[in-house]
């Protein structure tokens, strides 16, 4: 054996003194994956008790996106005011206020009020998103940062498992909605989240976490406004990313439960509802294994190929052929599983002191998930809900080009190897 050899340990996923932040952090992913996916049911379910069309029940998905899109420069600001800290129990106020808001929706019974509802919820997620995605990345080294956020994103799978399982259970299931109060079923579910949302709150307020500050951008421009991030090109090509991702995925998630029920036609809301939360199974799984994977191959390279398989995806989905489409729908959600966390983090590498801004500029492109259901909801209403599927198989195209593409946290494209 060669005594001179230096052996080189793997990078440790999370810094111990930050273990306790990092879980904490990590559980706030939960919460928005529950918020997100209980969307899919209320959509079908606005869909049945108002006999909307399909491209007016995304105004459903609007509401919460478009809250993103306002609030994300502001919860950015705030926190470059605040800290991260601060602005996640922001977030999780404004969150538990929107949910406590579904009651006396249960007697204003209108669907506006219920989009008021959502937009607040979305205030409050902007300032989890914004804080924890960055949160996650930075408490451990730089060199595991894909990884570490890919681990605490697998815990959003969980909040998305559960979402349809409980909407489908206390929302869309016929004995829950009240002869007279349609809107009446959905109280009971954002009042149970609204307590939790609280409880974590106040967990938050008494634990000490870490202050986070990042160093110093080393590339050029602007340093300190949200004019320099446009000089980092790796950034650009993220926004565009995150945007056509958010807007496939949330597109997809918003339909499944429409796609499945019309090519399908044996399967009601409930059970298309129960099927939906085995398509975040199989989301969540990826998320596990893909933090696992990351150990063994670049994070670029498995964008890449994920995405590649979601774009052959959707063109099976498109042909309705049953089963075997609602299988490729599953592959997708399986491989949509690491795209978020990915882009996310490859976007603020070598950020530095921008890094809060970045976040707040990435959290923004959610508004993309504003946009796609109600662009695929139009296409079905011409057509058919198969074809709308087109939409996301743009986005992933787009998502392959990213991750080949691929250029480093300085702005220069890397090399092939």
């Amino acid at each position: 054996m060669d005594s001179n050899k230096v052996i080189h340990k793997p990078a440790p996923l999370v810094t111990k003194k930050w273990l306790l932040p990092f879980i904490l952090v990590t559980s706030l992913f939960l919460l928005w994956g529950f918020a997100h996916s209980l969307l899919d049911v209320l959509n079908k379910h606005f869909q049945d008790i108002l006999g909307i069309t399909k491209s007016k029940s995304g105004l459903v998905q609007a509401a919460l996106y478009g809250g993103y899109f306002i609030m994300a420069i502001p919860a950015g600001l705030f926190m470059n005011r605040w800290g991260y800290k601060r602005g996640i129990l922001a977030g999780l106020l404004l969150y538990a206020a929107g949910a406590f808001m579904f009651w006396p929706a249960a007697y204003v019974q209108t669907f506006a009020f219920t989009l008021l509802c959502l937009f607040i919820i979305a205030c409050g997620l902007t300032f989890l998103e914004t804080a924890a995605n960055p949160y996650s990345s930075v408490l451990g080294p730089r060199d595991t940062s894909e990884q570490r956020l890919t681990l605490s994103q697998s815990f959003n799978g969980l909040g998305w498992i559960i979402g349809p399982a409980v909407g489908g259970m206390l929302i869309l299931n016929d004995n829950a909605v009240q002869e007279g109060n349609k809107f009446a079923s959905m109280a009971i579910p954002y009042l149970i989240v609204g307590t939790v949302v609280l409880l974590i709150a106040l967990l938050f307020l008494v634990v000490k976490l870490p202050d986070i500050h990042e160093g110093e951008y080393d590339g050029h421009g602007d340093r300190g406004s949200y004019t320099g991030l446009w000089h980092v090109p790796h950034f650009r090509y993220a926004v565009i990313a995150l945007f056509l991702y958010v807007a496939a995925q949330t597109g997809i998630n918003s339909f499944f439960i429409n796609y499945v029920t019309e090519t399908m036609p044996d399967f009601g809301g409930e059970k298309a509802a129960y099927l939906l939360s085995t398509g975040f199974f199989f989301f969540m799984a990826g998320r596990f294994l893909g933090s696992v994977f990351m150990s063994w191959f670049k994070p670029y390279q498995m964008l890449a190929l994920y995405a590649a398989v979601n774009t052959v995806a959707m063109v099976v989905v498109m042909l309705g052929l049953g089963w075997p489409s609602v299988i490729a729908l599953y592959v997708t959600y399986f491989c949509m599983s690491i795209m978020f966390p990915t882009i996310f983090a490859l976007g603020l590498k070598g950020l530095g002191s921008l890094t809060k801004k970045g976040s707040s500029v990435l959290v923004m492109t959610i508004v993309g998930g504003a946009l796609c259901p109600v662009f695929m909801g139009w296409i079905a209403d011409i057509s058919d809900m198969a074809i709308g599927f087109v939409v996301p198989l743009l986005c992933f195209a787009y998502i392959v080009f990213f991750a080949l593409k691929r250029v480093n946290g300085n702005g220069v494209t890397e090399k092939s190897e």
